[in-house]
């Protein structure tokens, strides 16, 4: 009787650990947030873009930072291994992120949409979990990865869902 009571805890205890089904159905959101994590804006002159968005918000200039290829999740742009840079420039918002992008070089999704519309809003981005799987429930909707990379601590995704929601999505899954 000691034997079994103490096999039962252990088993109930292990089932704590196990994994949860991950059975999803065709129904259930694939953005799982109502709480949009940025706007992005790709713009041709950060410098001058950074000093017209801090006017209009009476908030200070942000930094210019680069974006570029990391060791951890190397840039990969239309499924092939990209050399894209690009110029950042972050606004911290009460309620979201305003992202400024030039892009620097290199095939990306950046400088596809500058050549294609110019300047303009080029995502909108949510914060996810496990976003290799949420990649692939956007894919199996038509609405396929273009491009992906990451940075110390996180990876980002871009899915080109342009054709059913007018714009492109960004995944943001934050490691720490």
């Amino acid at each position: 009787m000691k034997k079994s009571l103490i096999l039962i805890l252990l088993a109930a205890g292990l089932a704590a650990f196990a994994p949860v089904s991950s059975k999803i159905s065709a129904e259930d959101p694939i953005i799982t947030t109502r709480r949009v994590a940025q706007v992005a804006i790709v713009v041709r002159d950060i410098n001058k873009a950074r000093m017209e968005w801090a006017e209009v918000l009476g908030v200070k200039p942000p930094e210019v930072s680069i974006a570029e290829g990391h060791f951890s999740r190397p840039t990969r742009y239309m499924n092939q291994p990209s050399d894209a840079k690009a110029k950042l420039a972050f606004f911290e918002m009460e309620n979201l992120q305003i992202e400024l992008i030039e892009p620097m070089g290199g095939k990306s999704t950046w400088q596809e949409f500058l050549d294609n519309h110019g300047e303009g809003l080029h995502h909108i981005a949510f914060t996810v979990k496990g976003i290799d799987g949420v990649e692939k429930r956007f894919e199996m909707k038509g609405m396929p990865t273009v491009q992906t990379g990451g940075w110390d601590g996180g990876a980002y995704s871009y899915v080109d869902a342009s054709a059913r929601l007018g714009c492109v999505l960004e995944l943001l899954e934050n490691y720490r």
